[in-house]
């Protein structure tokens, strides 16, 4: 099983209109066994800066192959407005998957969307993705890993549908957020790609050919955060602000030391209950891009 180091991904926030046709998505289609299922502690929403998400009903997910890695899928009303791949903040979850090839014709009659079919990627052989929405709107990318990159290794998926691996977080100020995520959060800058970004393309209606560039923040040889440039006509995410944002919400990422981060939390840190914290202190913060970053305290032992 995976142990927790500095950096890793221990979970994913997305939001949702209708918590249990979710439930039937990412539990029946994907596979995903549900571990919790309970409504947000007021205190909870508090530490988030969301106090409207009190209340909201919520289950959480864990792949079988029992990677410390946790889905939770939080009920509220989904903005109208709202666009995938077009705001800033979390744009997309990815998660690794076995038979990637396989999985369009398993997702027939779900409640998932599919916007780009499996695919290789010019410049990019270390996996082939293939990307969803789901029913609030969110982001998924399922990845079959080939091989690990240069910089970073990718982890093969232990079930069919396995932990989140990298999360893509879109800003218009990308080298800025990189600084941010090295010097606040005490994680390393990996390698760049310049490529043609077929969801940002389609998104903002340019031509064919136009190339983004992304760059990966990593812990060591760990991914953690692959950070998109957006274009200028990317905006900040509709909704309202004292919940939880819409589609891809937040981010929780295990730290060795809340107290020795230079961090402005919402909260203080406090500890947390269930199997996503269990019993760590746990405290949060706003990135670069607006996003909610939940970092959870896992000690140097």
């Amino acid at each position: 099983m995976t142990t927790l180091t500095h950096g890793c991904i221990m979970g994913g926030t997305l939001a949702t209109p209708d918590l249990d046709a979710a439930l039937r998505d990412y539990r029946d289609v994907l596979g995903l066994r549900v571990v919790e299922q309970s409504t947000i502690a007021t205190e909870h929403a508090l530490s988030w800066g969301v106090p409207k998400s009190a209340g909201a009903r919520f289950a959480l997910l864990q792949p079988h192959s029992g990677a410390p890695c946790f889905l939770r899928i939080v009920e509220q009303p989904l903005p109208a407005a709202f666009m995938p791949t077009r705001t800033f903040g979390w744009a997309a979850f990815e998660l690794t998957v076995q038979d990637v090839y396989g999985w369009p014709a398993r997702l027939a009659g779900s409640g998932f969307d599919i916007v780009g079919p499996p695919r290789e990627i010019a410049g990019l052989p270390y996996f082939v993705p293939m990307q969803v929405t789901g029913r609030g709107r969110e982001m998924i990318y399922l990845n079959e890993v080939r091989q690990n990159t240069p910089s970073s290794d990718l982890p093969k998926a232990a079930s069919p549908v396995d932990h989140i691996f990298i999360v893509i977080l879109a800003c218009a100020d990308r080298p800025a957020a990189l600084d941010w995520y090295r010097e606040r959060l005490n994680l390393d800058v990996g390698g760049s790609y310049t490529i043609e970004y077929t969801m940002i393309n389609q998104a903002f209606g340019l031509p064919d050919g136009t190339q983004s560039t992304i760059t990966m923040v990593q812990k060591d040889r760990l991914p953690i955060v692959e950070i998109d440039g957006y274009p200028k006509a990317a905006t900040v995410r509709p909704g309202d602000p004292e919940r939880l944002p819409a589609g891809n919400a937040m981010v929780s990422l295990a730290v060795e030391s809340l107290d020795a981060l230079a961090l402005a939390y919402i909260t203080p840190p406090q500890p947390r209950e269930g199997p996503l914290y269990g019993g760590r202190r746990a405290a949060t913060v706003r990135g670069p891009a607006g996003e909610l970053v939940e970092l959870i305290e896992i000690g140097t032992g």
